[in-house]
């Protein structure tokens, strides 16, 4: 009995000591750079064509989103019209470095700054960009301005359940799945039940440092190809003894 008191006690003073606690920052429309991308403001004469020529041969990249493919250009630059003024989603275009171009679009929606949450979301990265160091830079930038720029205490991915990918890639940066809630939303006259995961701002720092560890030049061979994957290198921060 005393011990239960006790804890009950230590969570309340949990709590109280988290009371001075500040609402996060809105993301504002200004770019997020990286070693290997930056992330724009999307723009849609600045981008559009170079984000329409990645969409060339890519109409399976849509499937999982509530949008696309798109019947020609026209169809698709009135699309970036629509998203470029939201605020929430706000959309982000990932510009190659190297290339020097547009690949893909990441968002940042369900903002809810007096709350401390935030999500990545309607991803859509094209060919060029899926399974690369740029791809993974880009939502390792957008998670650092979340927590660190932002003072966020959670970051959300949300996806359709079905959607092994999303699934996978959200373990993959660090992510914890927390359930699926089912019968979620209807999309292109489909049932989607929508798996939830989540990094909190307590875990955060160790995702952060397996995120530059991995993305440090020294991991990467002549050819480009990783010498410790992310998963490993988070699981050997994790696991070491603190100093």
């Amino acid at each position: 009995m005393v011990g239960a008191v006790l804890s009950t006690a230590g969570r309340i003073g949990d709590q109280m000591r988290r009371m001075d606690w500040r609402p996060a920052q809105p993301p504002a429309r200004s770019p997020i750079a990286g070693e290997t991308v930056v992330l724009e403001p999307l723009d849609p004469a600045r981008h559009g064509d170079d984000l329409f020529a990645a969409t060339a041969g890519a109409d399976a990249t849509w499937f999982y989103l509530p949008y696309g493919p798109f019947a020609g250009k026209d169809e698709f630059m009135a699309w970036l019209e629509e998203r470029a003024p939201l605020n929430d989603p706000l959309a982000f275009t990932i510009i190659d470095r190297v290339a020097a171009a547009a690949r893909g679009i990441a968002t940042f929606m369900s903002i809810v700054p007096e709350h401390g949450v935030i999500e990545i979301g309607h991803i859509w990265l094209s060919p060029q960009l899926q399974r690369t160091r740029q791809a993974t830079e880009a939502i390792f930038v957008m998670a650092r301005h979340a927590f660190d720029d932002l003072g966020n205490r959670r970051l959300e991915w949300k996806c359709d359940a079905a959607n092994v990918a999303s699934r996978r890639a959200a373990e993959r940066f660090g992510f914890v799945f927390e359930g699926i809630f089912r019968q979620h939303r209807v999309i292109k006259a489909r049932n989607r039940d929508t798996a939830w995961f989540s990094i909190t701002d307590g875990e955060w720092p160790a995702r952060r440092a397996a995120f530059e560890a991995w993305l440090a030049s020294e991991n990467f061979d002549s050819s480009g190809q990783q010498r410790r994957s992310l998963a490993e290198l988070r699981e050997g921060i994790q696991a070491a003894p603190d100093r």
